[in-house]
Formats: structure tokens, sequence, C-alpha cells
């Protein structure tokens, strides 16, 4: 099944309206991304609670809609 760069994109950024997503179809089957996010949001969380963001963001999709996402999150320049 899987889901769609652009509502992986969409949910991030509704969660995260500052946020620059990039993201990358690694297997090419919707189901297994790497992302990386750009956010202000971050500014004082751990790397973990960086990472429970963005898959909140989901609202759920992980695991079940989609197999699998590398995170990586970062501060804006």
């Amino acid at each position: 099944m899987g889901m769609s760069a652009q509502e992986i994109e969409n949910m991030v950024k509704e969660a995260l309206p500052d946020a620059v997503v990039e993201l990358v179809d690694m297997a090419g089957d919707n189901d297994h991304y790497g992302i990386t996010v750009t956010s202000e949001a971050f500014r004082g969380l751990s790397r973990v609670a960086q990472h429970q963001l963005v898959f909140g963001a989901l609202k759920g999709g992980m695991g079940t809609t989609l197999h699998a996402l590398a995170v990586t999150t970062k501060l804006p320049a």
C-alpha cells in the first residue's frame, strides 16, 4: 500500500509549518523512505524527541501504511 511522498511531506508540514522537508523513496515502492526535516521546532529537544515529532506527524501511519522511514532532523542555519 504505502504513502506517497507528497502525503508524507504534507503531514509533516501540517505538524511543523516551518519545516523544510527532503524526502527520498529508498526502494521505489512508496513504503521505504529517507526523510530530512529542518525545523526551528527541534531547538532544545533531544534527537529522540525530534524524531518523535516527525513520527507523530504521520498520525499513526508509521508501521501500518508506511513500513520504513529513516529520519534525520536538523535546525535551520
